[in-house]
């Protein structure tokens, strides 16, 4: 049974995006399927999971370095993640909208993103019917919440696009790892560049410097969502930073 929300879980407030000409999503994420560990850890308490103070700063971190927006994985089972870190991030970072990154299939899941704090949800074109699709906007909209609606191919865009009539804020992501292997195809942002519709459109994966940051600004792309590189980086707010400065300065 779904659970019963009234307007009271609600009550956290929604942080807008405030988008430049080159922006970065930054991500918290404990572990990668294909790079394995890569936070400090969470700890359990009276059995609730926490993330651990390193991971709380890192966050704050990549607010000071100017994120437009934080990005927590909250799948348990391969990243490691929990709704709680959401909040926790949330909290950790006001002022800075967060993103509930996980595999979203029912709308109850968004509202479980709101609940926690979240501003913004990532869905997966083609996980999801366009029926599916549409009644999950809807129901982000609705708490006006922006949506990231990730593509992999030529069908995904073309899908995806068709939603850029909706009522809402929504951004085109382009993922260049593969869902079911999980390697990176290096070329597919770049590929699939001249289908980008005109809208914000995310380079998502396989970014790890500010030439790719660039790179990405010269095909069409407006922001990049960055998980790994940052996570593994010493000072990850001077990287946000210099990916900013260096897609901002990318000429299309």
């Amino acid at each position: 049974m779904a659970p019963a929300f009234t307007d009271a879980d609600f009550d956290k407030p929604v942080v807008p995006l405030s988008l430049g000409s080159f922006d970065v999503i930054a991500e918290i994420k404990q572990r990668s399927p294909a790079e394995g560990k890569l936070g400090t850890g969470h700890h359990i308490s009276n059995g609730s999971s926490y993330l651990s103070p390193d991971l709380i700063a890192r966050a704050q971190d990549y607010a000071a370095g100017g994120a437009a927006a934080i990005s927590v994985l909250t799948e348990p089972s391969r990243f490691d993640g929990e709704l709680s870190h959401l909040e926790e991030v949330v909290a950790a970072v006001p002022g800075t909208p967060v993103m509930r990154k996980d595999f979203l299939v029912e709308p109850v899941q968004v509202l479980e993103g709101r609940k926690a704090g979240a501003s913004g949800v990532l869905l997966i074109t083609t996980m999801l019917s366009d029926a599916k699709l549409r009644a999950m906007l809807d129901c982000a909209f609705e708490h006006n919440m922006f949506v990231l609606l990730e593509s992999f191919d030529e069908e995904d865009l073309r899908r995806s696009a068709g939603f850029l009539d909706a009522d809402g804020d929504v951004l085109i992501g382009v993922n260049t790892r593969d869902l079911r292997t999980l390697e990176v195809d290096a070329e597919r942002l770049q590929r699939l560049a001249p289908l980008l519709p005109d809208a914000k459109c995310v380079a998502e994966s396989g970014l790890h410097a500010a030439e790719d940051a660039a790179r990405a600004k010269g095909w069409g792309y407006s922001m990049a969502l960055v998980g790994t590189a940052l996570m593994r980086s010493d000072d990850p707010a001077a990287l946000i930073t210099a990916m900013r400065d260096a897609g901002s300065a990318a000429c299309l």
